[in-house]
């Protein structure tokens, strides 16, 4: 009798032939303690259990690749595709879509796990396209928003505060879209670096999206696709690791997440070099437009969530 620290059991018996829900495993107690195991496994799902037992749930014959697992899968593959051409906006994908087929506690952790992946490659691909300046002073006001957007999002007047954020980013883009002269930055700012990082902790804490604010510094700035794109790689790299973890802290991190994680990884490898590919084909004005047009859409989810409440 094997038992984890969390109260999880596994048990190896060393018999003849062995048998699982009717099906004949013969003379392999390997096979038969990955049977037990994953029973196990799945019946402690929600609580912090022994790492092997993610890889018990991974190479388990009664895990195949069920509907629930490809559409996970495809739903990683295509966040993670818009966030390595674009630099963000997966959030908008990810647990939105992640949430209708799997629990918000399992498909929020995933997305993070993810976004440390994504944003690490990108890093260590790129990493001498990163404003680490602009980085920096990014990073800093960020952890000072947080828990201002967690106190909101637990506040009564959260769909107001959404609602108003929502006009305000769908504004900015929207003039940029059709304005003669959208605002520019010549050089990095302190005060709208401390601003508009402090705004992606407020989004990040409440919503879970840090990305807006810092597109929109990033456009104001008119970085090239490509700094734009590994900039916000250097700002998400932290702020991820941070946040999950929190999810570990809170017990969130659960063999589900790191399961779907592991099978997610081949294809979000894929993900992050065709969107690397596809960012090096875009260019100035036109980037610019795609980043706005995407800003628009979120602020305008933003609303309608605000509403729906």
């Amino acid at each position: 009798m094997l038992e984890g620290s969390a109260g999880l059991q596994a048990r190896v018996t060393v018999a003849p032939s062995y048998s699982h829900s009717g099906i004949a495993l013969g003379k392999n107690p390997k096979a038969a303690y990955q049977f037990e195991s994953l029973s196990a496994c799945q019946y402690n799902a929600s609580v912090r259990t022994a790492p092997f037992c993610d890889f018990a749930l991974l190479g388990s014959k009664e895990n195949p690749l069920d509907g629930t697992t490809v559409y996970v899968l495809i739903v990683v593959f295509v966040a993670t595709l818009i966030r390595s051409v674009f630099g963000f906006g997966e959030a908008l994908v990810a647990v939105p879509l992640l949430a209708l087929r799997v629990p918000v506690h399992v498909a929020a952790p995933l997305a993070v796990l993810v976004s440390i992946t994504v944003a690490a490659v990108i890093v260590a691909q790129d990493w001498r396209k990163i404003h680490l300046r602009s980085t920096g002073w990014l990073v800093l006001p960020t952890l000072f928003g947080i828990p201002l957007g967690l106190l909101l999002l637990t506040s009564g007047n959260h769909r107001l505060v959404k609602a108003a954020l929502a006009v305000v980013i769908m504004a900015f883009s929207g003039y940029a879209l059709i304005g003669r002269k959208p605002p520019e930055l010549h050089s990095d700012s302190r005060l709208w670096l401390l601003i508009f990082g402090f705004l992606a902790g407020v989004l990040g804490g409440a919503y879970g999206m840090n990305g807006p604010p810092l597109a929109i510094y990033g456009a104001m700035r008119r970085w090239s696709a490509q700094h734009f794109r590994a900039t916000l790689q250097g700002y998400f790299l932290p702020a991820s690791i941070i946040g999950m973890g929190g999810y570990w802290l809170a017990g969130l991190w659960v063999p589900a997440v790191t399961r779907y994680y592991l099978m997610s990884l081949p294809l979000t490898l894929a993900a992050i070099l065709l969107g690397r590919m596809i960012n090096r084909r875009l260019h100035g004005h036109a980037f610019l437009k795609y980043v706005h047009v995407g800003l628009v859409v979120i602020g305008a989810t933003l609303l309608l969530q605000a509403v729906r409440g």
